[in-house]
Order: C-alpha cells, then structure tokens, then sequence
C-alpha cells in the first residue's frame, strides 16, 4: 500500500538535500531515501514522516510494564508504536520494531491522533504510553496525539532514549506527564560502540525534562556483562543522577539477554543485579531502586 505521509518539522533544506535536525544525527537526505531512522523520508525535497498515523503496536499494559514504579501505580496504560528508531544499538531487544521499515506490499491501518485518545477513554486506561520502538522518530504524532489524549482529561507517557536535539525536546517534552528513558551505558565510548550514538545529547535532555519541563521521570539501565557493569561506569552513573537528578529519582536495572546483533555477553545473572541494586540502595543511599527482565 501507498503510505499517507505527513509533513515533518525539524529540518531545512541543503542544496539537493535535506537535512533533518530532530536529533543529533543530523541525517542529510538524498531525494527518495531515507534517514538511519528509516522512517523520515525525503519526498521531492520535503522531509515527511511514514510512521505518522501508522502505528504497528497498540496494547493495554500495566504502567508498571514501561517501567514507572511512582506515576499513576495499578493502571492501564494505552501503549502504542511505530517503526524505526534512530540509535543502533547492536543489542536492541525489540529490532523487530525498530529497524523495522514500512513495506509496499503491506497493509497498515491509519490512526488519527482522536482515535488513539478515544480508544484509551473507552478502554478505561488512564494514559497513552509512545513506547516499543523510539517515539522521538514519530515526533509530530506523538505531539497531536499527545493533545488529543490530554483533551480527554488523560495523562501521557514517553518511553524513549532521549537521544533528541533541544528544538525537538522543546516541543514534544511538555507535552509528557511522565517519562521513563533508556540510559543505555555511561560512557561516550560504550554509546559509539554499542549504540552508535552519543552519551551528552541523552543526559542534556533528561535534565531538561526533569529540571526545565518539570516532568516525573524515571531512568532504565540495561545491565549487559562485560560492557556498561563495572564498579567505575554504576558509580559515574549513580553520581550524574543524584547531582543533576536528585537521589529520590526512580532508578531499573535490568537483565540482558544476547539478541539482535550482539551475543558476546552472557546473560546478566541476577547476583550482578543484587549487586547493584545493594549498592546503590545501601552505599550510595538512593531510595528508589527496581530490577527488572527477572524470569
């Protein structure tokens, strides 16, 4: 099928090219082709979105489930997502989403932003979750949806890895009630090599949430052996959040598992879990630890 596009914000043009600026990428675009994201296309000149309306994951789940332990606990949540993300992260334990790209031989069901609000007022959720793949490549969705779902008295949820230039997270932040953000490492070297991304862009933009917007936010580590798991790499970690954060903010460790393109590491045992979690609760005193992706 044809897909519907929709103007994209965050770009200008670069002679025969585009050049997206909704992250720090900064995709520059030839005519017919697209971002790394997969999904922000360059049509005759003009940067559109392909996952706009599009979205290719609807669920009800728990909050608990994205994970938010201390925002709207016991509720359902109207999760939704599209195609397409814009890190690379060779361990990506949901690719088949996010290096999904949209196919011409398919069908796919377009879904005004009303409709996604209406569909979580008649579920009885009480908020509408931009999760499973990474929202900020559908950004323009998400703020219509956003709008649509707040006009209906419901809250809005952002699962995302923050990886986003400041215009952007101008724009879209606000409109999020809550926020739960992947920090896949801490390092600038662990973000190159595992993610092809960068450490700085992430940090900036929690700290904008969390401090300027005034969001409730909670941060997500995925714990994988032998990579982002040492002594050194959880304290600098711990050391960011309590001074730009604060201690009381709600902190996951989760368990890896070898996925995607990655299976160097076994997967983390949950004495390496424990370990964490024992520090950071009793050593460095913070309040709000969770574990998570336990079988």
């Amino acid at each position: 099928m044809e897909l519907k596009v929709h103007p994209a914000r965050w770009w200008k043009k670069e002679e025969d090219k585009v050049k997206c600026l909704l992250c720090p990428r900064k995709c520059l675009i030839p005519d017919g082709s697209c971002g790394v994201c997969a999904v922000r296309l360059n049509r005759n000149g003009e940067l559109v979105s392909q996952a706009y309306g599009y979205p290719v994951a609807l669920q009800i789940d728990p909050i608990e489930k994205k994970p938010l332990r201390h925002f709207l606990p016991r509720t359902g949540t109207f999760s939704i997502g599209t195609l397409g993300c814009n890190l690379k992260c060779v361990f990506c334990q949901n690719h088949h989403l996010s290096r999904g790209t949209y196919q011409a031989r398919l069908t796919y069901r377009y879904f005004e932003p009303e409709e996604i609000a209406e569909l979580a007022k008649r579920h009885s959720c009480a908020s509408v979750s931009f999760t499973y793949n990474e929202p900020t490549v559908f950004g323009e969705y998400v703020i219509d949806t956003a709008k649509a779902v707040h006009a209906l008295g419901l809250k809005t949820v952002l699962v995302s890895n923050a990886f986003i230039n400041p215009d952007a997270a101008k724009e879209i932040y606000p409109l999020m009630d809550a926020a739960n953000i992947d920090v896949k490492g801490f390092s600038e070297e662990y973000y190159r090599e595992m993610c092809s991304g960068s450490l700085k862009p992430v940090t900036d933009a929690v700290e904008f949430y969390k401090n300027t917007v005034g969001g409730h936010v909670e941060l997500t580590y995925l714990v994988i052996p032998g990579k982002n798991d040492s002594d050194r790499m959880i304290d600098d970690y711990l050391d960011w959040v309590e001074s730009r954060l604060g201690i009381d903010t709600p902190l996951h460790f989760t368990a890896y598992h070898p996925d995607y393109k990655y299976s160097a590491s076994p997967r983390t045992p949950l004495e390496l879990l424990h370990k964490i979690q024992n520090h950071a609760l009793i050593d460095r005193k913070f309040p709000n630890i969770y574990l998570g992706n336990i079988c």
